[in-house]
């Protein structure tokens, strides 16, 4: 089933980086929309080329520098299948800099291979997109990040805001946002999708990014990785529940990440500060996916409404993700916690520093102690704190007071996607 074509946030980033630098990779999961995106932007003077193809592979693998070398320019589809083909590009560009040359896409994070990370230096823009936002499928602005940091907190209008929670909210969360997924008529349809997404993605994409002695236990390293999505990484626990080392679980989640399917979430460690725990948070990108690794649906939920917290914060996670990723700031998503327990589920972070704190929380109502976090933050951060925001299940955007001059805020969820 195709699933109907929804313009996507980040092409004007694309379309700008092809305007002034040879070399441009999205990278970005399977199937999140990039070869639907890249095909825009493939014309006369740049060839689509998709290394899914087994007679383009073998030829790309049997000669790169003599593939390339016919192409004046091209759109590559998934590079990290032959990434020796990234080095027979850089020699051709080397010879002639024009900029958008190549516009590449890749479903894994070849860039943290290291000889291709150095020898494309300078010559490489790199844009990660991600499966479909909420403002996307909204058809709404998406500036969220921006509008926190400006200050201009968004208040959306009633109508659409008492639209979007309760049993909305949820099946958000359960849909996330990947295209084939969302054109499911029916959560099982939806679930056996993601199933099978799984499923292809460990036994074909796996084997082109890394050598795994023991494919078998990666099914069971991702559910058990879905278990923990929100928690601080704890690899002996991790490993000693599917009969892994600690060293071959967390080169086994490396791979995870480098397919875009979770990411370790950094502490924010201000200064140094000792009293900030290092270790970093587990999320999932899509809650979608993790709903389905973890067998999840809107009726259990029901029955166990304190599950929905941990569901909910990853896919304010991938929102923020894809937000950041067309922002007009570069933003950092980190996460705070301290060796006393105070901690913030997210604090983004421009490239001068600021940052604002984001609370989630899977409620309608609120209580003054949800704010302590952000306010142990605002201490520690100092001058270079400017918001604190609530996340919550409700309808309104509330001011709530101020901690060392800078203002607390309760936002209605939806405004990730309304606003």
């Amino acid at each position: 089933m195709d699933a109907p074509y929804i313009p996507r946030y980040l092409r004007p980033r694309i379309e700008e980086a092809l305007s002034d630098t040879p070399v441009v990779l999205v990278n970005g999961p399977r199937q999140a929309g990039k070869t639907t995106l890249v095909r825009q932007l493939a014309d006369a003077t740049r060839a689509y080329v998709t290394l899914d193809d087994a007679a383009t592979l073998a030829a790309v693998r049997h000669d790169p520098v003599g593939f390339v070398r016919e192409l004046d320019g091209a759109v590559i589809d998934e590079v990290q299948r032959a990434p020796e083909l990234l080095l027979a590009i850089k020699q051709a560009v080397d010879q002639d800099r024009r900029p958008g040359r190549f516009l590449l896409t890749g479903s894994a994070n070849v860039m943290t291979l290291p000889r291709v990370a150095d020898s494309l230096a300078g010559r490489i823009e790199t844009h990660t997109l991600l499966p479909l936002a909420g403002c996307e499928l909204a058809h709404q602005p998406g500036r969220w990040m921006d509008a926190v940091f400006s200050g201009d907190m968004p208040r959306p209008p009633p109508a659409q805001a008492a639209a979007e929670v309760g049993a909305a909210l949820v099946q958000r969360v359960l849909r996330g946002g990947y295209p084939q997924a969302l054109a499911r008529t029916t959560a099982r349809r939806r679930e056996a999708w993601l199933a099978q997404y799984v499923t292809t993605l460990i036994q074909r994409d796996v084997p082109d990014i890394a050598a795994v002695e023991k494919l078998d236990h990666l099914p069971r390293l991702l559910t058990a990785l879905a278990h923990m999505s929100g928690q601080l990484c704890n690899f002996a626990r991790l490993a000693g529940q599917i009969g892994l080392d600690n060293k071959t679980a967390e080169k086994y989640l490396g791979i995870f990440e480098q397919m875009f399917l979770l990411r370790r979430v950094l502490q924010w460690s201000g200064n140094g500060l000792s009293r900030i725990v290092k270790s970093p948070k587990l999320q999932f990108i899509d809650s979608g996916l993790l709903c389905g690794l973890l067998g999840v649906n809107a009726e259990l939920l029901v029955r166990q409404r304190p599950q929905l917290g941990a569901l909910l914060e990853s896919h304010v996670y991938g929102e923020l993700l894809k937000l950041a990723s067309w922002a007009d700031q570069e933003v950092q998503v980190l996460t705070f916690r301290t060796t006393a327990q105070a901690e913030v589920d997210f604090v983004l972070e421009n490239r001068r520093g600021d940052i604002v704190g984001v609370e989630v929380k899977a409620a309608a109502s609120f209580q003054a102690g949800d704010f302590a976090g952000l306010r142990k933050l605002a201490a520690l951060a100092g001058e270079r704190f400017s918001a604190g925001v609530l996340l919550y299940d409700g309808t309104q955007t509330l001011p709530m007071g101020e901690v060392s001059g800078r203002p607390l805020w309760a936002l209605p969820l939806c405004t990730l996607w309304l606003t």
